[in-house]
C-alpha cells in the first residue's frame, strides 16, 4: 500500500513534542480538506470506534487542529470525557441447576443481553413459542388457561414459519418481545431454547448488543438441557417443535422440575470525547450568546455483528470518510475561516466534534446535559453530517422550521450557480442536531444524503467531492455569519417531529413524541423530550419532560419497553399512558 505524502508528514508531525505551528490562511481548500479526511479516514485509525487508542488520536488530532486555528480549546485540552458503553460481560452469579444436574456457563446456556440480573428458583412452564397473537391474520395464545405466576417459562425461538420471509408471525418473534410477554402474564424467569429447525447445531447466542433490560432472567439454554428437562413429561424440544409446526395450535404445560439460575450482565464502559474549541466574540453587549457548529467524529470501528454496519458479515475497516470524516473536516475549516477572517464574529462560537454518535447521539446529548455554556445563549445549531458526497449540486438543509427566520436565510443565501438547495422543516432527524432541537434550540442540519457506501468498508476518501466541500463549507460560513450579524435573534419554534411506530395488528401507531433515545438500565420511566401540537399525546395532555411510566398498565422502562407497548394498541383505540410530572403520577386519556 502507498501511503499518501499527507500522511506521512501528519505522523512525523505527531511524534515531535512541541512541533506546532498556527494557520494563516483563511480560506478553506481542497488540500486542507482531503489532509483531515486522509487522516481521519485512514485505515490506521480502525474507523475511529469510540472508547478505542483511534479513537483518542482522531480527538487529539481534532483539538490540534482547533488550536492551530488559534481557537481556545474547552473543558481538558479541548477534551469533553464522558462514558460509553462498549461491551457485555457475563458476569459472576451465573449458574444453572435442577436435580442433581449443574449447567456450564457458555457450554450449556448465557444470559441474553436483556437479562435482568437475578437469581430465582421456581418450576417450569413449557410455553411453545411465547406467543400471545390476536391479528386478523392469525389468533395464537400459548398462555391461555396457562398458569405462570412466578414461574420459569421455557420456549422456542423463532415461530412456526421459520423459512418464510412473509411470515405474520415474524412481528412476535423477537426474543426480548417475548421476554417481556412473559413477564407480564406473571412470569419470573424465561428460559429460550432452540429448536433444530431454527438452529440444528444449537448455538448459544452471543452478547451482540444491549436492548435496554426486562424485569425478569432471560437465559439461553441448550437443547440437551432442555431436554433433560422436559424428560420428566415425557418429550423433547425436537418433538415439541414438530408439533407446534404440524399442527399450528398452541401446546403447553407445566413441568414437575424445579430449576435454579442466576443471570447476570455487566456492561463494560470506556471513555470518549467531545472536542469543544471557542471562538471570542468581538461585541462585549453580546454576553455569552453563541453559534454551535457541530460534527461528529466517531464511526463503526471494524463493523462487524455488533455495529450498526449495512455488511455485518464483514470485519474491516469501516473508514467513513463520509460519515463523517467529511463534517469534520468540514467543520475544522469553517472554524479556521471564521477565526483567521478579516471580519470578526459580533457574537461568540462553540466548534464541537461529537464523539458515539453512531451509538446514539450520545456526545451530543451529553454536552446538552453538561453543557461548556449556558444552553439559552445558543443562538443556532448547525450540524454537519455527510458532507462530502455532493452530486448534481444538491444540498439538504433540514430543520429550517425550528426558527421563524431560518428558510428565508438557508435559501436567499445559497450560491444559486453551484447549490440545489433542498428543505425539510423538522428539527428531528438521526444526528446530534436533534439533541439541541430537544431544549428548544434552533438547528439546521447539513448533509448531501445517504449512498450506497453508508455504513460499509467502500465509504472512502476517494469517492468524496472535495470541490463540493469547499461550496458547502463556504455557504455554511455564510449562513453562521449572517445569524451572528442579526439585529434580532432567531425566534424558535416546534417543527415536527413525527415518529411513526408499526402496531401489531397492522395500525400506524403514532403518539407524536420523540422519546429520549439513550439507554439507561437505571432509570424508571422514559422521558418526552418533545411532544408535537395536535398529535395524540399533545392531545392527551403530555408535556416535554414528562416520563412515561406505564401504558395500558404495562411498565415502561426506556425506548425499547416503550415501542414493545405500541405494538399493542390500535390506530383509535384511547389508552391510558401512566406519566410522571413534578414527582406526581398522572394517567393521560390518549386517543390514538
Amino acid at each position: 500500500m502507498i501511503v499518501p505524502l499527507t500522511l506521512l508528514l501528519m505522523a512525523i508531525y505527531m511524534i515531535m513534542p512541541g512541533c506546532s505551528y498556527t494557520k494563516e490562511n483563511p480560506d478553506v481548500t481542497t488540500d486542507e480538506l482531503f489532509q483531515h479526511i486522509s487522516y481521519l479516514a485512514s485505515d490506521s485509525l480502525k474507523g475511529r470506534f469510540p472508547g478505542t487508542e483511534e479513537d483518542r488520536l482522531a480527538a487529539l488530532y481534532i483539538a490540534d487542529e482547533f488550536s492551530k486555528a488559534g481557537l481556545q480549546l474547552m473543558a481538558d485540552g479541548g477534551l469533553q470525557v464522558f462514558e460509553v458503553i462498549t461491551d457485555l460481560e457475563k458476569g459472576a452469579a451465573n449458574y444453572l441447576r435442577f436435580g442433581e444436574i449443574e449447567a456450564v456457563l457458555s457450554e450449556d446456556f448465557t444470559p441474553f443481553p436483556f437479562t435482568a440480573n437475578k437469581e430465582i428458583s421456581a418450576g417450569v412452564v413449557f410455553a411453545g413459542y411465547g406467543f400471545d397473537i390476536e391479528a386478523d391474520e392469525v389468533r395464537w395464545n400459548d398462555y391461555e388457561n396457562l398458569d405462570v405466576t412466578g414461574k420459569w417459562v421455557m420456549v422456542l425461538r423463532g415461530s412456526v414459519e421459520i423459512d418464510s420471509t412473509a411470515s405474520v408471525f415474524h412481528a412476535y418473534s423477537n426474543e426480548r418481545d417475548k421476554a417481556m410477554l412473559a413477564g407480564d402474564k406473571g412470569a419470573s424467569g424465561i428460559l429460550f431454547v432452540s429448536g433444530p429447525n431454527f438452529d440444528q447445531e444449537d448455538r448459544l447466542i452471543d452478547l451482540e448488543r444491549r436492548e435496554g433490560k426486562v424485569s425478569i432472567p432471560a437465559i439461553h439454554i441448550s437443547r440437551k438441557k432442555a431436554d433433560q428437562i422436559l424428560s420428566v413429561a415425557g418429550t423433547s424440544i425436537e418433538r415439541m417443535e414438530n408439533k407446534l409446526n404440524d399442527y399450528r395450535e398452541p401446546s403447553s404445560f407445566a413441568v414437575d422440575v424445579t430449576v435454579s439460575a442466576g443471570a447476570e450482565v455487566q456492561p463494560t464502559t470506556t471513555d470518549t470525547y467531545n472536542i469543544i474549541a471557542y471562538l471570542e466574540g468581538s461585541n462585549p453587549d453580546s454576553t455569552d450568546k453563541h453559534i454551535v457548529i457541530g460534527a461528529h467524529y466517531d464511526h463503526l470501528g471494524m463493523g462487524g455483528m455488533r455495529s450498526s454496519s449495512r455488511k455485518p458479515d464483514t470485519t474491516a475497516v469501516h473508514n467513513g470518510a463520509d460519515d463523517n470524516a467529511s463534517g469534520v473536516a468540514a467543520l475544522i475549516e469553517i472554524a479556521e475561516a471564521l477565526a483567521l477572517g478579516p471580519e470578526k464574529p459580533e457574537n461568540s462560537y462553540l466548534f464541537i466534534a461529537f464523539g458515539a454518535e453512531e451509538m446514539g447521539l450520545l456526545g451530543s446529548k451529553h454536552y446538552v446535559n453538561n453543557p461548556i455554556l449556558p444552553l439559552e445563549d445558543i443562538l443556532v445549531m448547525i450540524n454537519l453530517d455527510m458532507v462530502g458526497r455532493l452530486r448534481n449540486q444538491q444540498l439538504q438543509v433540514g430543520g429550517v422550521g425550528t426558527a421563524r427566520e431560518s428558510e428565508e436565510i438557508v435559501t436567499q443565501l445559497v450560491p444559486h450557480d453551484s447549490l440545489i438547495l433542498g428543505t425539510t422543516l423538522e428539527g428531528f432527524g438521526a444526528s446530534d442536531h436533534s439533541s439541541f432541537y430537544g431544549k428548544d434550540i434552533p438547528v439546521l442540519f447539513l448533509t448531501t444524503g445517504a449512498h450506497t457506501d453508508y455504513h460499509t468498508p467502500e465509504d472512502d476518501i476517494e469517492h468524496i467531492n472535495l470541490e463540493g466541500m469547499v461550496t458547502i463549507a463556504d455557504y455554511t460560513s455564510r449562513v453562521a455569519q449572517h445569524i451572528d450579524r442579526m439585529d434580532n435573534l432567531l425566534t424558535y419554534q416546534e417543527a415536527g417531529p413525527k415518529v411513526p411506530f408499526q402496531g401489531r395488528r397492522g395500525g400506524r401507531i403514532t403518539l407524536g413524541i420523540m422519546p429520549d433515545f439513550t439507554d439507561n438500565d437505571d432509570k424508571d420511566g422514559m422521558r418526552v423530550d418533545f411532544v408535537t401540537p395536535g398529535k395524540p399525546a399533545y392531545n392527551g395532555g403530555m408535556k416535554k419532560g414528562d416520563f412515561i411510566m406505564a401504558i395500558e398498565g404495562q411498565p415502561v422502562n426506556g425506548i425499547y419497553d416503550y415501542m414493545y407497548r405500541l405494538k399493542s394498541v390500535n390506530k383509535g383505540q384511547i389508552i391510558v399512558v401512566t406519566v410522571k410530572r413534578d414527582e406526581q403520577l398522572l394517567d393521560l386519556l390518549v386517543q390514538l
